[in-house]
């Protein structure tokens, strides 16, 4: 069974840097594409930063230059290194995998999201 467990989220002011970490178990390893989302209250999610198998990085244009995605493949670990936050990135932040199967296609696992609260 696929699991995405998060962790680091909190309450920061802006500016300072908040690192959010995915550790994935079951299905999900180093080939999946991975990425972390964003969602605030009657919002829609939101992709923030993506990562292929082969570490190719995608950034909204709202984080390019501030955030960092990264994965340890040892580790089976997704990062999301955030920093100069701004009150603008308050948010639950929810870490997802993608997993091909033969005769369902492509499929998404999410993790359970973690807070980020960023204060003026």
């Amino acid at each position: 069974q696929a699991q995405l467990v998060e962790s680091g989220g909190g309450l920061v002011q802006a500016g300072e840097s908040v690192r959010l970490s995915c550790t994935a178990s079951g299905s999900i390893g180093s080939r999946n594409p991975m990425g972390w989302y964003r969602q605030t209250p009657g919002k829609q999610r939101d992709l923030v930063a993506s990562i292929t198998g082969s570490g190719t990085t995608n950034y909204a244009d709202s984080v390019s230059g501030r955030f960092t995605i990264s994965r340890d493949n040892a580790k089976n670990t997704l990062y999301l290194q955030m920093n100069s936050l701004k009150p603008e990135d308050t948010a639950v932040y929810y870490c997802n995998a993608r997993v091909f199967r033969a005769l369902t296609g492509w499929g998404d696992y999410w993790g359970q999201g973690t807070q980020v609260t960023v204060s003026p």
